[in-house]
């Protein structure tokens, strides 16, 4: 179950149609289109869904991680920290229900690092969306309301951090 649909009860298009607007993805390695601006990578979903405002979401989200500045530039013209902005932007724009983060900083400096988790918070406030994120670092899991850990295939909750 997830948003209240059975998952093993639906076919291929119809977890494609809830993925596509229900869930945001962060990727450790940002997955941005190269020949694409910033802005233009964060469009692209929302003009593949129908959203005419588009372009309007794109700039709201690009603002809100604070590079309205460099909405017109390439992803290899932006630093690795900033392409993680864009992809939190990307992210962000069709309002998910829900953003899943995995291991968001793992490509990033700790000062860089630490930025772009406030801004996953923060994203996540903003849109009253659920958080679930994938981290091997003990000080960023203490920060979330519950922690489970993966073991042999099977979830439980972590001993010694919010369950």
């Amino acid at each position: 179950m997830a948003l209240g649909h059975d998952l093993s009860a639906m076919n291929e298009d119809q977890l494609a149609r809830l993925r596509r607007d229900h869930f945001g993805v962060v990727f450790q390695s940002f997955h941005l289109i190269p020949t694409m601006t910033a802005i233009e990578n964060v469009a692209a979903p929302l003009e593949l869904a129908g959203h005419r405002d588009a372009f309007k979401r794109a700039a709201e989200e690009l603002e809100a991680v604070g590079l309205s500045d460099r909405a017109e530039h390439y992803p290899s013209q932006l630093s690795g920290g900033e392409q993680q902005r864009v992809a939190l932007a990307r992210a962000a724009a069709p309002r998910p229900d829900i953003v899943l983060a995995d291991e968001p900083t793992g490509n990033l400096d700790g000062a860089t690092g630490a930025s772009i988790i406030e801004l996953l918070f923060d994203l996540s406030r903003r849109h009253g969306a659920t958080l679930v994120l994938v981290t091997h670092a003990p000080d960023l899991a203490a920060r979330c309301d519950r922690v489970v850990e993966l073991v042999d295939g099977c979830l439980s909750d972590m001993a010694g951090l919010p369950a």
